[in-house]
């Protein structure tokens, strides 16, 4: 499966930006503001955001406590059929768990050159070593989530 670096329907800029009003929610906590959510049928099931510092947690990723969410409301570990929007590109850890979790999908916005798993510096998702592949769409509101990204870290320099 290759990273596709274009949305592909009007619902992944729907459910994009409710991941930017989760990242906007780690911004008011002073967190990096990365916001996630998990929809299954085309229904918002579990949302999350960055709390590594608050929760003093290094799992604490905003697709992380998404996924952890979705799970809980389904009663079940495999996300199969659910798509998973997150406003930075997923770390190792984060890829990883989409693909323990089989979910068949990931939407991101901004690209992360420095640890980014889902195309920059690894593809876990299509990794054939590995069990289980999915579906990457790259780019989804990408200038919205980077210049948050970046106004969040100009701030911290000051």
């Amino acid at each position: 499966m290759k990273c596709m670096s274009s949305p592909t329907t009007t619902s992944d800029e729907y459910f994009m930006r409710e991941a930017y009003k989760q990242a906007l929610l780690a911004a008011e906590l002073d967190e990096v503001p990365i916001g996630a959510v998990v929809v299954l049928d085309n229904q918002m099931i579990a949302t999350g955001y960055n709390r590594r510092e608050t929760d003093r947690d290094p799992t604490a990723h905003a697709e992380f406590i998404a996924m952890q969410g979705a799970t809980k409301k389904l009663d079940r570990w495999r996300l199969s059929g659910a798509t998973v929007y997150v406003t930075l590109e997923p770390c190792p850890m984060c890829a990883g768990l989409m693909h323990q979790a089989r979910i068949d999908r990931c939407v991101y916005g901004a690209p992360d050159p420095k640890s980014g798993a889902l195309g920059s510096l690894y593809d876990l998702h299509d990794d054939a070593r590995l069990n289980h592949r999915f579906e990457v769409t790259s780019g989804v509101m990408a200038d919205e989530s980077a210049q948050l990204l970046r106004d969040f870290f100009a701030k911290k320099r000051v």
